[in-house]
């Protein structure tokens, strides 16, 4: 099975030449396609979710139109695992994959009506024709980063689970008797010795998946090497990068992680704040938050920007942000440079 993860090719006068477009609108138990010719819908279907299911779709397809896999693309929205049966399907057949955000295509969409399964399948077809000569083509992460990426899923709920045990606990303490909590600690304590238990195994299998390979390794280190850059912070930038083939700029990244600093202004008249976007990677960016307050503590150089910034009447959460942008300036220069991070470090050509 295949993930819906975003490694692309692209091929430009190959997407000009397709003839059908196929938007496909995923979810748990249905996939809806349209079939477009052009720009013209030439019959919408309903299946389950099953390879059965798709199958069925395929020989009504080939009855239906002029079959052609080359000519054709399958253009769906990322949906997480609920994907998996289709570009698992699509991916063995060769077939031309196109998996794009929900935002992006509801913001090409324009303004909206109405909201159905049909509807949205018609809508996705829709963007990839009107997008064909921009369209990005799917192929699936490396094996050993979808192992990774199901790993560090895992730890979070792990830490999630440990926190909805812990946390009321601890914030009872002041409001109950001892004896109360004392019966509270006992109750969950074997849940919490599990728990914890689990999640050191599952840290273990992290480590382990990425000392047993080559390249994720080399990344991994790279990127750690950087202050306040732990590991989970480093595994989940390899990920969201796909080991920075996907993402390879610092600038896209930031962009992608919600911490790239936008003008707000219109003509000479309105000007609004410079502010970062809320479409970022909200997990991604709370990572490089706790990242940018350690730096900011204990890497000297931007501990002296973060004071001299604050006692100049600079926000700290904009000097906060800053320093987000400039950890990653840091992991992109050192990874296209394939270098362990050093202060004051000066280029070779310099």
């Amino acid at each position: 099975m295949f993930e819906s993860v975003n490694h692309y090719k692209h091929s430009k006068n190959k997407i000009m030449n397709f003839k059908q477009f196929i938007g496909i609108d995923v979810s748990k138990l249905w996939l809806d396609f349209a079939v477009f010719e052009q720009n013209n819908l030439v019959f919408h279907m309903r299946v389950e979710n099953s390879l059965k299911g798709i199958q069925s779709f395929m020989k009504e397809l080939k009855r239906l139109i002029t079959f052609d896999f080359k000519l054709i693309v399958f253009c769906m929205e990322h949906t997480g695992i609920y994907n998996n049966h289709l570009l698992d399907y699509l991916y063995k057949k060769n077939a031309n994959i196109c998996v794009e955000s929900a935002i992006q295509i509801k913001q090409s969409s324009g303004l909206q009506r109405g909201k159905n399964d049909k509807v949205d399948a018609i809508r996705i077809a829709q963007f990839a024709y009107k997008n064909r000569d921009e369209l990005k083509l799917w192929e699936p992460k490396r094996e050993v980063i979808q192992l990774l990426k199901h790993l560090t899923i895992l730890r979070s709920r792990l830490v999630g689970v440990l926190k909805q045990l812990k946390t009321p606990i601890k914030e009872s303490t002041e409001f109950v008797t001892n004896k109360i909590n004392r019966a509270s600690i006992e109750l969950c304590k074997r849940a919490i010795n599990s728990t914890e238990k689990d999640l050191e195994e599952v840290e273990k299998s992290i480590q382990l998946v990425i000392d047993s390979d080559p390249e994720l390794h080399r990344l991994f280190k790279i990127v750690t090497s950087i202050k306040g850059i732990g590991s989970v912070t480093a595994a989940e930038i390899i990920i969201t990068t796909n080991e920075f083939k996907d993402i390879n700029s610092a600038k896209k990244f930031a962009c992608y992680s919600g911490v790239a600093p936008f003008e707000h202004r219109s003509g000479s008249s309105i000007r609004g704040k410079t502010r970062v976007s809320k479409m970022g990677n909200k997990s991604v960016k709370t990572l490089l938050h706790m990242a940018a307050l350690v730096a900011a503590s204990f890497d000297d150089q931007l501990k002296h920007y973060y004071q001299r910034k604050v006692a100049e009447g600079k926000n700290k959460m904009s000097v906060l942000n800053a320093v987000r942008n400039k950890l990653i300036q840091r992991i992109f220069a050192c990874v296209n440079q394939n270098r362990l991070f050093i202060n004051n470090y000066q280029h070779a050509l310099a």
